[in-house]
């Protein structure tokens, strides 16, 4: 009987382990020495938008980039303007001279910004020079615009490198100095 209320037990514990594992959504994260530990995140119900995206600051200054609290990182690419420019759209091939801002979903902190250094950032669109999520975000925009980049891990880092954590969603606002020569 002592046996049987053990198995019982072992039983009602894996049922319930496997029924939280199915509700919410794993990520693994790797600590110091290489041991990986798995957290659980809940999902919130809904991906969000570009709106549910709160970005202050006017065109040419480093912008203050808030993501919620209430709504999950979505999982395709999302563009769009938040001031517009004028001319004619980037296509591939074309240089482009661009000042960003990237913050992280995970932690909502800023990783990276042009705009703190002092010098934008030149690229060749459409080449591999730059993450896909920046080659087909930026496709179409012009000169003076400031754009909405949120790029899901595949378009970005994936696995994770220069200092991006493994799948890693990233937050942009960029904004396009110059389009062409």
């Amino acid at each position: 009987m002592h046996s049987l209320a053990k198995i019982v037990g072992i039983s009602i514990a894996a049922t319930a382990a496997l029924t939280l594992s199915a509700c919410g959504s794993d990520s693994s994260t790797t600590e110091a020495g290489g041991s990986a530990t798995q957290t659980t995140t809940a999902s919130k119900g809904r991906e969000c938008t570009a709106d549910d995206i709160k970005v202050e600051g006017a065109y040419g200054n480093a912008p203050t980039i808030t993501i919620p609290d209430n709504c999950d990182a979505p999982k395709k690419l999302i563009s769009k303007d938040l001031i517009p420019g004028n001319g004619i759209g980037a296509a591939a091939g074309q240089p482009l001279t661009m000042n960003y801002e990237l913050v992280t979903w995970s932690d909502k902190q800023v990783l990276d910004s042009s705009f703190k250094r002092g010098k934008p950032f030149g690229l060749t669109l459409g080449s591999g020079q730059v993450i896909q999520g920046w080659d087909q975000g930026l496709l179409g925009v012009q000169q003076g615009t400031r754009r909405l980049l949120i790029v899901p891990p595949d378009l970005g880092y994936g696995a994770g490198g220069n200092g991006v954590a493994p799948n890693e969603t990233l937050v942009f606002v960029t904004d396009a100095v110059q389009v062409g020569r």
